[in-house]
């Protein structure tokens, strides 16, 4: 997945722009490329600090003036249907009338992002409860990685509303330096070579280490501070920043440092995906994006996610154009009527119980074991506790109401109880993967195996779905060719023993 990401990225970028995409560009006209965290090269092509929006906007501009493409919008898969074993269609909801619809298909992509909102501090958006993830799981699919979930160094601290919210890697590639309460520069004593330019996961916990150490900022953080360039420079090049920075917490970042700290940011695992064609292990059945595993391993670095979307998007697309046209129209139409009517069951019973347990309650309560048993240093015990309490979660979950509301038109409770099961599932498996990862890599720290075990590097965890509930088994990755592993190999001796480590 590596190879084909970084063959196909360039070409996926250049079709953006022909698109109506616009780039940031060089004094010479070529695309600007910035430097990332842990990028050997500069060689992130952007727009600003919008990048991700500029995508969204380029892309949903395309969708919607391509013939016979169909936008529904405001509408929830609830449930994956299968026929003769393969994926067939889908059960559904519009959220502001409460209708049900029934699609019937030959193949189906999941495109539906991470899970990141089962943490009580993300910049995630309110929607990412790993409903893809638990669609597939429940059909399912196998899942993989689910451990690897990534902090991002930088979100915003002050005021509490904003918490969470994030602060783009773009300010420490523009020249943005991290210090603490006393004002030293604290990632020469973490990465002395790559400083404020490390990788993620060791950035992060050089914060989380500050932090806890009695050096932090007021707030709890600590601070990043850009302003020994030109405020012209800065409003040019972090025109988002600057903006966000003084509408939300009333400070000119030219002028004053910001308040960062780790915040809940991607999941690297999710759906087991062939490489090639996005193909889940049900026939039918596609993933892509956040969603789907195997691209990042245990560390993504920046900037990966957006060109992950465009290169592994189209072949996935692809892949389930080509998986719907083989399929007869026959098959599509065989789904099992006793299993919808199941399955809406399922989704109108919250609305009978609207005064059972609050679902917002429960949200929150998963937030929080999930921060304090899951966080960016995890042991064995706190993994154990925290899994007791998502399985006692689970139970009162099944029988939650709606928060008071019965009505079918838009009902936000109806929705979270539903929004419930995806965390659970999320959850769940993040923690028993955890577990069974025995070791500390990229995002995955333990502080009871503080160190990597070299018996691990080519182990995937693999969840799956059992009549006894969800299991976890370790899975050997076949062997790299050897054009590969030899560039692997090249890649891995500029590095020092303790730099590996």
């Amino acid at each position: 997945m590596a190879e084909i990401h970084a063959k196909e990225s360039p070409e996926r970028v250049l079709e953006l722009e022909r698109w109506g995409a616009v780039f940031d560009r060089t004094w010479q006209g070529r695309i600007h490329q910035r430097p990332f965290g842990a990028h050997t090269y500069p060689r992130l092509a952007h727009i600003g600090d919008r990048t991700g929006l500029e995508l969204l906007r380029t892309l949903q501009d395309r969708a919607v003036h391509t013939n016979r493409v169909d936008v529904q919008m405001e509408v929830t898969v609830f449930k994956l249907l299968k026929s003769g074993g393969r994926l067939a269609g889908a059960l559904a909801y519009r959220r502001l009338d409460g209708s049900l619809i029934l699609y019937r298909c030959g193949g189906l992509l999941l495109a539906s992002g991470g899970a990141g909102k089962m943490y009580r501090v993300t910049s995630n958006s309110w929607e990412s409860t790993g409903d893809g993830t638990a669609l597939a799981y429940d059909a399912g699919a196998q899942l993989r990685d689910m451990e690897m979930v990534q902090f991002h160094p930088t979100g915003m601290v002050w005021p509490a509303g904003v918490r969470g919210i994030l602060v783009t890697e773009g300010v420490r590639g523009e020249g943005g330096v991290l210090r603490n309460m006393d004002g030293d520069r604290f990632m020469e004593r973490y990465d002395h070579e790559r400083m404020e330019l490390s990788s993620r996961d060791i950035v992060a916990r050089a914060i989380n280490s500050e932090v806890g150490a009695g050096r932090g900022s007021p707030h709890g953080g600590v601070f990043l501070d850009i302003t020994h360039r030109k405020p012209e420079f800065i409003k040019r090049k972090l025109p988002s920043m600057y903006e966000q920075f003084l509408k939300l917490a009333k400070v000119d970042i030219t002028k004053q440092p910001m308040e960062v700290a780790p915040t809940i940011h991607y999941a690297m695992g999710g759906v087991r995906v062939d490489a090639e064609t996005g193909a889940t292990t049900v026939p039918g059945l596609y993933a892509a994006g956040e969603v789907a595993a195997g691209l990042h391993g245990a560390n993504r670095l920046g900037g990966n996610s957006l060109s992950d979307l465009l290169v592994f998007g189209k072949r996935a697309g692809e892949g389930a154009a080509a998986a719907a046209l083989s399929t007869s129209r026959s098959a599509n139409a065989t789904l099992d009527q006793g299993e919808v009517d199941d399955a809406v069951a399922v989704l109108m019973a919250p609305l009978d119980r609207p005064a059972g347990e609050n679902p917002y309650q429960l949200q929150v309560e998963i937030q929080e074991t999930m921060s304090k048993y899951a966080p960016i240093v995890r042991d064995g015990p706190g993994l154990e506790t925290g899994l007791e309490k998502i399985l006692e979660l689970g139970a009162r979950a099944k029988v939650c109401g709606t928060g008071g509301s019965p009505s079918l038109a838009f009902n936000p409770g109806w929705h979270t109880a539903h929004d419930l099961h995806s965390m659970l599932v999320n959850a769940e498996a993040l923690l028993r993967s955890a577990q069974e990862r025995k070791e500390s890599r990229g995002a995955h720290a333990r502080s009871d195996f503080p160190k990597t075990d070299t018996e691990l590097d080519d182990m995937n965890f693999i969840v799956e779905k059992s009549p006894e509930g969800m299991v976890v088994r370790a899975q050997r990755r076949p062997p790299l060719p050897d054009y590969l592993a030899e560039a692997v190999q090249h890649s891995y001796a500029r590095y020092t023993p303790e730099e590996r480590e």
